[in-house]
């Protein structure tokens, strides 16, 4: 746990609070711009992380919202590493891909084959239906 008087990097802050797997993977979203103060301006790696700051982080189809309520240099278990963020991110945007992700898909009985084309009209029946429920 840092002082509140050490100065602590932003790609080490987001490796500790288990962000990213590795330092060097935060290293780089920090250089390719997908770390943002604020939400509008681009932080480089050496950024100097403060309380009560706000961070858009991206990382691959995932948008976080974070609010710095400590600072960690160490990285430390999951459970531990949350108690030194606040995720800001909009519920809106915490269900898009994920869901699509995890959405249930048609099982089909093991040992029955191929669809024929009579079911597969079906299934595709099906899907556009739920589809047009979700949107």
């Amino acid at each position: 746990m840092a002082s509140a008087s050490e100065k602590l990097r932003i790609d080490k802050y987001l490796w500790a609070i288990r962000l990213f797997k590795t330092r060097s993977l935060a290293t780089d979203a920090c250089r390719a711009g997908r770390v943002k103060w604020g939400g509008q301006q681009a932080v480089k790696p050496s950024h100097i992380v403060k309380i009560d700051d706000n961070y858009h982080v991206q990382k691959g189809v995932e948008k976080k919202v974070l609010r710095v309520t400590g600072l960690l240099d160490k990285r430390v278990d999951a459970k531990t590493a949350v108690n030194f963020y606040e995720d800001l991110t909009p519920v809106e945007e915490t269900w898009g891909y994920k869901s699509l992700i995890h959405a249930s898909t048609l099982k089909r009985d093991r040992g029955t084959g191929r669809p024929t084309k009579k079911d597969r009209r079906e299934i595709d029946e099906l899907q556009s239906d739920w589809w047009e429920k979700e949107e």
